[in-house]
């Protein structure tokens, strides 16, 4: 028959606040149910918190031990579980193994891109010393062109009278 804090209380001869200082020392696996907001203490519970205040031996810990069973359902869901985490792991292992090839792949073509380029900038090189003499013949021929053309310019500059020469003729 289950009892109240409020009974068990008066059973033992102390109060109700020293029965709850009582419940919230015990295990977790050992607290009585709540039926709202009271809890509902069957004989195991009254059995555990006299035996935390010291009023009983503790001899059903070794019994309840044995007298425990395992939920062969639970067991099997939870193996279930494991075998299916396995799975994905092995395939996200998978997954990672081509991710890593794919970006081992892709390394070695920008590298092969980087040579090539380096080859082309060489070529590009070669090909310019090739045809820069051209190219400085044709700046040295438009020099002298230019240097021609500033002496055409400055020679009727050089022909010109002053004003004071014609002053004196007339």
């Amino acid at each position: 028959m289950p009892k109240t804090i409020r009974e068990l209380a008066a059973e033992l001869g102390v109060s109700k606040q020293r029965i709850q200082q009582i419940i919230t020392k015990l295990s977790p696996s050992k607290i009585p149910n709540k039926e709202g907001n009271r809890y509902v203490l069957n004989h195991t519970d009254v059995h555990n918190i006299k035996v935390l205040m010291g009023l009983e031996n503790d001899k059903s810990s070794t019994t309840e031990t044995t007298n425990r069973f395992v939920n062969y359902d639970v067991y099997l869901d939870v193996i279930d579980s494991i075998k299916e985490k396995d799975e994905q792991i092995k395939s996200l292992l998978e997954v990672q193994k081509q991710t890593q090839n794919l970006l081992d792949q892709q390394q070695r073509l920008a590298l092969q891109d980087k040579k090539l380029l380096e080859e082309y900038k060489a070529e590009i090189k070669d090909l310019k010393s090739l045809s820069m003499p051209t190219k400085d013949i044709e700046k040295e021929d438009s020099v002298q062109k230019e240097n021609t053309i500033e002496n055409i310019k400055e020679m009727p500059q050089k022909q010109n009278k002053k004003w004071w020469q014609f002053k004196k003729r007339g």
